[in-house]
């Protein structure tokens, strides 16, 4: 069994940004030299998630819009009680823990092994500082 372990770094310049990071996974994976196997791709901070979904415009739009509303970044009338701790973040948390904490994905003839619209995104709730995402192969 082989182990490859990288790190991606990213300072977005916005607070709230998804970047699509499917290519540079399967590089990572090429590097490895696995051929059947795991990825695990897990962003190392608690206001940031890892998902899969579609690389569409109007669907990472409607992400932002369905977040909003579910859990607005300032409640009115009332703060977040993590706000409360000199943050201002509680929103970011929560927005993670909806759109997911990490994806695991097959590697097979290695490559990523996608369905037909499969992509693999980092989203930022909480930017414009450094951040880093492990990216842990293992397999054959």
């Amino acid at each position: 069994m082989k182990a490859h372990t990288e790190y991606l770094w990213y300072n977005t310049t916005k607070k709230v940004e998804f970047i699509n990071i499917t290519n540079v996974v399967d590089e990572i994976i090429a590097k490895s030299g696995v051929k059947d196997g795991l990825v695990l791709v897990n962003p190392m901070h608690i206001t940031a998630a890892v998902y899969v979904n579609d690389a569409e415009s109007g669907l990472i739009h409607d992400f932002k819009e369905m977040l909003k509303k579910l859990v607005p970044e300032h409640l009115p009338g009332e703060d977040y009680r993590h706000n409360r701790t000199g943050e201002d973040n509680a929103y970011a948390h929560l927005w993670r823990t909806l759109m997911g904490h990490q994806v695991t994905m097959a590697i097979t003839n290695g490559r990523l092994d996608l369905g037909p619209w499969e992509q693999i995104y980092y989203a930022e709730f909480d930017g414009q500082r450094r951040k880093r995402v492990i990216v842990k192969v293992l397999g054959i």
